[in-house]
């Protein structure tokens, strides 16, 4: 189970190699995605909060990365942080999420990607529950829900 100390660690240190890398142009990611989803995971926005419904959804099954299909977070792991994006505590695996120092808008954060694709996904914060204590928050976008 990841941690605070190893979010930093990787951010810091560089991440876990991915099992695979899928590249593309950007004139291919704008032909896969659509407008607000590629302004969300390939320049890194951010969707306005509770835009989605995405946050209130607690069904069984897989978040997928909507650039590359990755799997990224599982159901059990999501929770509501009342934040107004989708939160989970823990990755599916450790090699496909990335953590990389974000220091945009005068603040120190950690940004997470896919680490396949390098996709935007959002950001980790060390305020979720137990026993993680991880809130992964994420932008519905760059998610793919995948019903078990």
């Amino acid at each position: 189970m990841l941690n605070w100390n190893d979010v930093i660690r990787f951010a810091n240190h560089g991440n876990p190699a991915p099992q695979k890398r899928v590249e593309k142009t950007d004139a291919e990611w704008k032909a896969l995605l659509s407008p607000d989803a590629y302004a969300i995971t390939r320049e890194k926005g951010t969707e306005r909060p509770h835009s989605s419904e995405m946050c209130g959804l607690f069904e069984p099954g897989t978040y997928e990365c909507v650039c590359c299909g990755t799997p990224l977070f599982d159901a059990n792991e999501k929770f509501n942080s009342t934040s107004g994006w989708p939160s989970f505590t823990q990755p599916i695996a450790v090699e496909n999420v990335g953590h990389h120092k974000d220091s945009s808008y005068g603040m120190i954060r950690v940004e997470t990607t896919c680490n396949v694709c390098d996709a935007h996904l959002g950001h980790v914060f060390p305020d979720g529950p137990a026993p993680s204590g991880l809130r992964y928050c994420i932008n519905a976008l760059a998610l793919k829900k995948v019903d078990v």
